[in-house]
């Protein structure tokens, strides 16, 4: 059996358009087409039963390179820390101050969207300086 190559990354959440949009922003991905038999999104949702609108959200990265994010709504709130979460490599390449100094400023971009400072943590003899952030929705990720 071939080794599967594509994959994509899930999340459960409350308000799953609202989710999807801030990591196109964070990552530059899009909203893809709704299919064929649909103009818009709008109309789409307007054919779906009620308890269905708004239930899922997916995002994709324009080249075709990044794993596509789906968003599904769930009932229950998010209760603890992620057992799975993104790194938004923002600082590869470099090392030191100019690490830090990147970080920092994709950090600052990102809290205009709505996401949360968690926790900087500093380089050491073994580890370079990451940001620890949660997105909308409290969903932890790494500025890396």
């Amino acid at each position: 059996m071939p080794a599967i190559k594509q994959f994509q990354v899930a999340f459960d959440c409350a308000e799953p358009e609202r989710v999807a949009r801030f990591w196109c922003e964070v990552l530059g991905y899009v909203m893809p087409p709704p299919s064929a038999e649909f103009a818009t999104w709008e109309d789409y949702r307007r054919a779906q039963p009620p308890q269905e609108q708004g239930s899922w959200a997916a995002c994709q990265d324009p080249s075709g390179a990044g794993p596509r994010l789906f968003f599904q709504r769930v009932p229950e709130g998010k209760t603890a820390k992620n057992r799975v979460h993104l790194d938004v490599r923002a600082g590869i390449g470099l090392v030191g101050q100019e690490r830090l100094a990147t970080l920092e400023a994709e950090c600052a971009r990102l809290l205009a969207l709505g996401a949360v400072h968690v926790r900087t943590m500093v380089a050491d003899e073994e580890n370079e300086s990451c940001i620890v952030m949660r997105d909308v929705e409290g969903n932890e990720f790494c500025l890396d």
